[in-house]
């Protein structure tokens, strides 16, 4: 049993309460380990308010979906009307909704800056790597909780979306037309849909975030946080054990997060009050009307924190599984030229990339049934699917001797700078209609996108590197 402590004798009345709860409760300790007396590097800049900010956005999010499950009613024949009552009936209730609406949106930009701060500075290198993995987790929740919340509207786009992705899952083979069917728990998107995206969008996901959060924030508070400098700060300590290079979190950094908060919250509210649907990136103007199952929207589009995705989904055609399969070929070929393996092993490789190519469907231009292989809309899933997944292998495809893109080659800037700018131009093009000119540039952005990450093993390696301090480097 822990041995209880005594207040000082000129202690005032909080000081007396605050020793009274300590020997009851550690309320002291849950504050001073994570907050209080955690030493943080003093070099931290603007990159590194996005963290505090996912978590306000996060509180934002579940304190307006409590109050928004109050009159919404997850009935297919009443969840549009209830919404619309939300909008027009209920006291504040549009600024709920809105606050719930553009807090999506503002999630995904506060997560997706988030991740960037950590692909430039290296934060997901040697000693963070169970950090980077919870922090990928929590996007693939978020990602499955934002799909799951899109429907309940019931508004055109969230039903014509929600029909396109569930039917991407039927693509897959042998089990995929049931899945797809378990998913939607009817042939059709319908009522048993909304009430299980309902259930999971407000109870089971949010537990799991919740969860991955807490197991984020303790993985990283474990090994301490990056710097720009990528320099480990617990290398360096005084007499007490303190690093030399850090600050305690309260007050400098508390302050530094309220000012960047405020900053958040003014652009947040601008967007609520004055322009709440963004030109329809943030509310598509197909919403607002009802979900007919009998009319089909022009043209289907996600919202827009998913269309970089949905781009590399529409850019897996026929043609594309024959250049991906060429590329093979050659990789393939290259192996077979350079190894010095034995014949069994070269025979292995030349049989599994025929398996390969079948999968592809690479001999599909000849006419003949027995050749043909699984259909590219699966692989549009497996590709859509993979650059998610791909990012939680970050930590071991980066090979570079240093972390912080500070003391890399100049040039891997400019790898970072086509990357985003990829992502972006993927991004736009998710949300047009689909042209001959867009598919060809999504098939060259998939292409970068997937040979940023998987040819990392050896550009990151490359270059001439600058020489990385010992201790960080600081000016006031």
């Amino acid at each position: 049993m822990a041995e209880y402590k005594e207040a000082p004798p000129n202690a005032n009345a909080a000081e007396k309460l605050l020793v009274w709860v300590d020997n009851r409760f550690p309320a002291s300790k849950l504050w001073n380990e994570p907050v209080g007396q955690y030493y943080a590097p003093k070099t931290f800049n603007f990159w590194y308010i996005f963290g505090s900010l996912s978590l306000l956005v996060l509180v934002i999010q579940i304190v307006t979906g409590i109050f928004l499950t109050m009159h919404y009613k997850p009935d297919a024949t009443l969840a549009f009307a209830s919404v619309e009552y939300i909008m027009r009936d209920v006291p504040w209730g549009w600024l709920i909704r809105y606050m719930h609406s553009t807090g999506a949106s503002a999630f995904f930009v506060v997560v997706y800056l988030h991740m960037y701060r950590g692909l430039i500075y290296g934060s997901y290198r040697k000693p963070r790597e169970l950090v980077w993995i919870f922090g990928c987790a929590i996007f693939l929740c978020l990602m499955a909780e934002a799909f799951m919340g899109y429907l309940l509207p019931w508004g055109q786009m969230s039903y014509w979306g929600a029909q396109v992705i569930v039917n991407l899952f039927a693509a897959i083979p042998f089990v995929g037309p049931d899945l797809a069917l378990l998913i939607r728990g009817d042939f059709v998107v319908s009522d048993a849909t909304l009430n299980r995206f309902f259930s999971f969008h407000v109870i089971a996901v949010p537990l799991v975030l919740l969860g991955l959060v807490v197991a984020h924030i303790i993985a990283l508070h474990e090994v301490g946080s990056n710097n720009p400098d990528g320099v480990e700060i617990k290398a360096k300590k005084d007499a007490l054990g303190r690093p030399l290079d850090g600050i305690p979190f309260h007050p400098y950094y508390t302050v530094h997060d309220i000012y960047g908060t405020s900053v958040f919250l003014l652009i947040f509210t601008a967007i609520i009050f004055f322009a709440p649907e963004v030109g329809g990136y943030f509310l598509e103007y197909n919403n607002f009307i009802p979900a007919d199952p009998l009319q089909t929207p022009a043209h289907i589009a996600p919202v827009w924190y998913f269309t970089p995705y949905y781009s590399m989904l529409r850019a897996i055609t026929n043609e594309m599984m024959y250049a991906l399969s060429l590329i093979l070929l050659v990789a393939v070929g290259l192996a077979f030229l350079k190894t010095s393996a034995s014949l069994r092993v070269k025979g292995l490789l030349v049989a599994a990339t025929v398996a390969f190519l079948w999968m592809f469907n690479a001999f599909g231009f000849t006419g003949i049934e027995a050749l043909q292989g699984i259909d590219a809309k699966f692989w549009g899933v497996v590709v859509m699917g993979g650059a998610v997944i791909i990012l939680f292998f970050l930590p071991w495809l980066d090979k570079s001797p240093v972390k912080s893109i500070r003391y890399r080659p100049d040039w891997h800037k400019y790898i970072y700078a086509l990357f985003v700018v990829t992502f972006i131009v993927l991004g736009y093009l998710g949300v047009q209609p689909p042209s001959p000119i867009g598919e060809r540039v999504s098939q060259i952005g998939t292409l970068i996108y997937f040979g940023f990450f998987l040819l990392m093993p050896w550009w990151s390696r490359m270059g001439q590197f600058k020489p990385v301090p010992e201790r960080v480097t600081f000016a006031h």
